[in-house]
């Protein structure tokens, strides 16, 4: 496994990512975290870690700088600035797409939280370049009209003890008429599946999902 921080430097900020990158990638999956958590996110990071035992590269940055998530603690505006998570999470794809570690690579997103809508705006901003999207208790309904423009196959993963997101999912998921999509609940598990084993299942229907629709059809850039 080789790892590094790297900077991904954009028009308006320079991000801060962790990479992991198994010898034989079967893709690189990119984290959008979301609701004041960042790169360093205990669940995230056992996500990861998870994605790269089974072959797949991860790359988990920071979509805030460290003056905006000093600002985003205290307001809580920017975790919910879609827009601006969006157009950060798009520059991380075209760097991955890039650079020389990573390029040539399918890009996977793995969306929580506000994340999830970040994660979903961005494959339909990039649709060559995405070729597969996991949400994880996410909020997809917060990507509003790009829900209707996601082509790549898009995997939503709620818990059964979370049922105001989980409406949301489902209505989400009625609005993505152009992609492959799926709903997958949890049992027993709550918003933030800290229940025992739900977040290995997270894992393990993340892992099937980006290796069905990501490793196997790599998209053209």
């Amino acid at each position: 496994m080789n790892t590094a921080e790297v900077t991904i430097e954009l028009a308006d900020a320079a991000l801060t990512g962790d990479l992991a990158l198994p010898d034989e990638p079967g893709g690189v999956v990119l984290f959008a975290h979301g609701s004041g958590s960042s790169r360093h996110s205990p669940r995230n990071r056992a996500v990861a870690a998870g994605l790269n035992e089974a072959g797949i590269g991860t790359l988990l940055i920071d979509l805030l700088t460290a003056a905006e998530d000093e600002r985003d603690a205290v307001t809580a505006e920017l975790r919910f600035d879609i827009g601006l998570l969006t157009r950060r999470l798009a520059g991380a794809i075209d760097w991955i797409a890039a650079a020389p570690p990573t390029t040539g690579h399918p890009i996977g997103l793995f969306g929580a939280s506000t994340g999830a809508a970040a994660a979903l705006a961005a494959a339909a901003e990039r649709p060559g370049r995405v070729g597969a999207v996991v949400s994880r208790g996410g909020r997809p309904d917060l990507a509003g009209d790009a829900l209707r423009r996601v082509a790549a196959p898009v995997l939503l993963i709620v818990g059964a003890r979370d049922p105001e997101v989980l409406r949301l999912n489902d209505d989400a998921a009625g609005r993505m008429r152009g992609a492959v999509h799926r709903l997958e609940v949890v049992p027993h598990a709550s918003h933030l599946f800290e229940e025992p084993g739900t977040l290995e299942q997270v894992t393990d229907m993340a892992a099937r999902w980006f290796d069905r629709y990501l490793t196997r059809h790599a998209p053209v850039s």
